[in-house]
C-alpha cells in the first residue's frame, strides 16, 4: 500500500487543500498520520489516483459542453431543419427552391407536418405604440389562460399550434380579410401591396434555421411542460436582442452613415466602433447566406444598398446575409422602420412551434448543470 503526502496528492488532484481535506472528511480518500511527522498526514494513493482520474474526465466533459454552447457541435436531436454544404433545409425539402412557390402557411403545415389552419384575423390591440408590443400582449395572454403542453397528444398541440401562429399574425399583419395568405396580409397593411411577394419569400426563408438562440430559448420553455404561446413568447422575446432579429439595425445604421461619409467610411466607422459589421457574414454560410441572395433577386436593389453590399463583400470578405436583405427590402419598398423585424417575428413564430412541440413529444426536459467558478463552499464551511 502506497501512501502520498500532502503536497504529492495535490499535485496529482489539481485541488485545493480544502478539498484534499473535504474528500477525506467524506470518506473518499484514506488517510492517516505520518509517522515521521505527528502533524502531518498521509493519504492513500489509489483513492487519489481514482479522484485524479474522475476530475480529468469531468474536465473533459466541461470543455466539450462548453465549446458546444457556442457555435460548437449538435447537442439536441431535431427533424424540423439542418444546414448541409452551405444549403438550408426544412424536413429534407430545401428552403431556397421552396420559396419560389411555397406560401408561409404551406411551409407552416410542413415544419408541423400537420395542416396550417389560420384563425380569422383580429384587430391590433388599441393603443399599443407597435405591432411587437402588440404580439407581446396577446402571447402574454394567451400564456395564462392557455393549457400546458405537457402530456397532450402531438395532434392536439398542433391544432393549437394554429391557434398560437393566428395569436401573432392578429397582432403583426392585422386586416379586414383574414382569408388572404399572410404575405398578402401584410403588404395589405403597410399600403404596399407591390411588395407581396418578395414579403413572401421572406417569410418562407425566416421561418426556421436550426437551433438558433430564439429556437433554443422556445425549446427550453416548452420542456418545462409550458403553453406552446409561452414557449413562443420566449422566442419572442429572444429575437427582439440586437445580435439575433435586431441584427437588421446594423444594416440601417451603416446605410445612415453611408449617406453622411460615403460608403467605404461608413463601414470603417462600423468596424472602429463595433468591431463588426452584422449585416455581412454568418457563420453556418461560409460561401454566404443563400437566403439572402434568394430574397435580394425577388427585388431590385435601391442604388446605395447595392453599393453597400458589394463593397462590403470587397472590404469584408462576407456576402450581405439575410439580416442586409431585410433591410433593403424595407427601404426599397418604404416599409416602416420596423418591418424587418415583424417579418422576421411571424415567420420565425412557425419554427419556434416546431420546435415546442417536438421538444414536448420527446418527453426530456433541458436542464443544463452550471460550472461553478465562485470562492469554494469549503472556505466558508
Amino acid at each position: 500500500m502506497t501512501w502520498l503526502t500532502a503536497e504529492e496528492a495535490l499535485e496529482r488532484l489539481g485541488t485545493k487543500p480544502q478539498t484534499l481535506y473535504a474528500n477525506v472528511s467524506r470518506g473518499r480518500i484514506r488517510a492517516k498520520p505520518d509517522a515521521a511527522d505527528s502533524r502531518r498526514s498521509l493519504y492513500h494513493s489509489e483513492d487519489v489516483a481514482r479522484l485524479a482520474k474522475r476530475h480529468t474526465g469531468r474536465r473533459k466533459a466541461e470543455a466539450i459542453a462548453a465549446e458546444t454552447i457556442d457555435w460548437g457541435e449538435p447537442v439536441l436531436p431535431t427533424a424540423i431543419s439542418t444546414i448541409a454544404d452551405g444549403r438550408l433545409y426544412y424536413r429534407g425539402h430545401e428552403a431556397v427552391a421552396w420559396s419560389e412557390r411555397a406560401t408561409f402557411e404551406q411551409v407552416a403545415a410542413l415544419l408541423w407536418e400537420s395542416p396550417a389552419a389560420i384563425c380569422p384575423s383580429i384587430e391590433l390591440l388599441a393603443g399599443e405604440p407597435s405591432r411587437i408590443s402588440g404580439a407581446f400582449v396577446l402571447l402574454a395572454r394567451r400564456a395564462a389562460a392557455d393549457l400546458p403542453a405537457l402530456g397532450r397528444a402531438p395532434a392536439a398541440l398542433k391544432s393549437e399550434a394554429a391557434q398560437v401562429l393566428a395569436t401573432v399574425a392578429a397582432a403583426l399583419a392585422p386586416s379586414q380579410m383574414p382569408d388572404l395568405p399572410l404575405h398578402e396580409r401584410l403588404a395589405q397593411s403597410w399600403d404596399r401591396p407591390e411588395a407581396a411577394e418578395p414579403i413572401r419569400r421572406a417569410l418562407v426563408l425566416a421561418a426556421e434555421h436550426e437551433l438558433n438562440v430564439s429556437a433554443f430559448a422556445a425549446r427550453v420553455t416548452a420542456s418545462s411542460g409550458a403553453s406552446l404561446a409561452a414557449a413562443t413568447l420566449s422566442g419572442l422575446s429572444t429575437l427582439t436582442g440586437p445580435r439575433h432579429g435586431g441584427a437588421w439595425q446594423g444594416a440601417v445604421r451603416l446605410m445612415d452613415l453611408s449617406r453622411e461619409m460615403g460608403a467605404r467610411e461608413a463601414i470603417r466607422t462600423m468596424l472602429a466602433t463595433e468591431g463588426v459589421v452584422r449585416a455581412f457574414g454568418h457563420k453556418l454560410y461560409p460561401d454566404g447566406d443563400p437566403r439572402a441572395a434568394a430574397i435580394m433577386r425577388s427585388f431590385e436593389m435601391p442604388t446605395r444598398y447595392a453599393e453597400i453590399a458589394a463593397l462590403g463583400a470587397e472590404l469584408l470578405g462576407e456576402p450581405a446575409n439575410i439580416d442586409f436583405a431585410l433591410a433593403a427590402m424595407a427601404g426599397h419598398f418604404d416599409l416602416p422602420d420596423d418591418a424587418p423585424l415583424v417579418i422576421f417575428a411571424l415567420s420565425r413564430t412557425a419554427g419556434w412551434l416546431a420546435h415546442a412541440i417536438e421538444q414536448v413529444i420527446s418527453g426530456t426536459m433541458i436542464r443544463p448543470r452550471a460550472r461553478y467558478v465562485g470562492p469554494s463552499p469549503e472556505a466558508h464551511s
